[in-house]
């Protein structure tokens, strides 16, 4: 006698009864609509069904397919066995029991990739094996949630926010000086707009504590390129705009189109470095980061190396080359997982009008 299932019935779950009809409709040669029909159920459910509990080669193909005429191949006892372990609680962590997987994780967030980039870098470095496959949540889960730390702790300063504990993302507005002669973001042609024509460039600064301090940062909204302007003495317009134009003057032509800034006094020598680099410059309406959402998230990013409240001043110009490397590095799920320095290379790799390559 096939053994009752020890969970309560529940409608939502087929019961050991109607296991039992599925299998008697195989048996009978039926297909999966009559089958559904037989116990009152969608299709969809009974294709489920047999997806879960047959070998691949019996399965059907549709809902209107017929498993072939095997009745040993499914059994409604071991179906429901399998059925009460999946509704289980609590379920053991995927990262606890999974030696290998574990490993691999906690080497990439000791990189500082992000849950859900390595989420989907594990699907591509490993396309053929399921084993090596974690929702970015599960992730979180493991990190975050007491009773499911598969993953250590530590490894919480590695994420973007640092934080132990997750909480949403708050972005504080700041303020910014008046500049002349600025040319807004609603005159910025239409081709920047939609990222189809690289070398148009977002900007901004990092600042250090008590604003005494600060990188400036570029993002090429193509393919999402970071370049780090050192200031290690001052950050004012003068240095500025020396370190855009020394910065910026290594690039070819062609990747030399325009930047956007915010409204910070930091350009207001913007005219010079226009003439300097042969590049338009435009400016972002007052207190609308978003007008910049590359250079914004980039900046997020960056935090995790600069953490706000310190210093900037002592970065040494080879750390911040380190850096723009690491997140060049980094897959970013708006360029299909591949990483700004592919996507540049591959970029550099077409024939351009000037014929220049990128030289460090």
């Amino acid at each position: 006698m096939t053994p009752l299932s020890l969970n309560p019935p529940s409608e939502r779950f087929l019961s050991i009864r109607e296991r039992e009809l599925i299998l008697a409709g195989i048996s009978a040669g039926l297909s999966i609509r009559a089958i559904s029909r037989s116990i009152g159920r969608n299709p969809s459910t009974v294709l489920r069904e047999l997806e879960r509990n047959l070998p691949h080669q019996y399965r059907p193909r549709s809902r209107m397919g017929r498993p072939r005429s095997t009745p040993v191949k499914y059994s409604p006892s071991l179906a429901q066995r399998r059925a009460d372990l999946r509704m289980s609680r609590p379920k053991p962590a995927k990262l606890a029991l999974n030696d290998r997987l574990r490993d691999e994780v906690q080497n990439r967030l000791s990189e500082k990739a992000s849950p859900e980039q390595i989420m989907r870098r594990l699907r591509l470095d490993f396309p053929d094996d399921p084993e090596m496959r974690v929702s970015h949540e599960t992730i979180y889960q493991s990190l975050y949630v007491q009773g499911r730390g598969a993953l250590r702790r530590d490894l919480t300063v590695a994420l973007r926010t640092g934080r132990a504990l997750r909480k949403p993302q708050r972005r504080a507005t700041q303020h910014q000086g008046r500049i002349r002669d600025m040319v807004l973001i609603s005159d910025r042609p239409a081709e920047v707009e939609d990222r189809a024509v690289p070398g148009h460039w977002e900007g901004d600064l990092i600042v250090g504590k008590d604003s005494g301090s600060a990188i400036g940062t570029l993002v090429e909204r193509t393919t999402r390129f970071v370049m780090l302007l050192h200031l290690p003495d001052k950050h004012g317009a003068d240095e500025v705009q020396q370190a855009m134009i020394e910065t910026m003057g290594r690039l070819p032509e062609f990747l030399r189109k325009s930047v956007t800034w915010d409204q910070g006094k930091e350009m207001a020598n913007h005219a010079q470095i226009r003439i300097a680099l042969d590049m338009d410059i435009y400016f972002c309406n007052p207190h609308s980061p978003w007008q910049r959402g590359s250079n914004e998230n980039t900046n997020g990013l960056l935090r995790q190396y600069f953490p706000k409240g310190t210093d900037l001043s002592g970065y040494h110009h080879d750390y911040l080359d380190y850096v723009a490397n690491q997140l060049n590095d980094r897959p970013r799920k708006t360029l299909d997982w591949k990483t700004p320095k592919e996507a540049l290379n591959e970029l550099l790799s077409k024939p351009q009008p000037t014929g220049v390559a990128l030289t460090g």
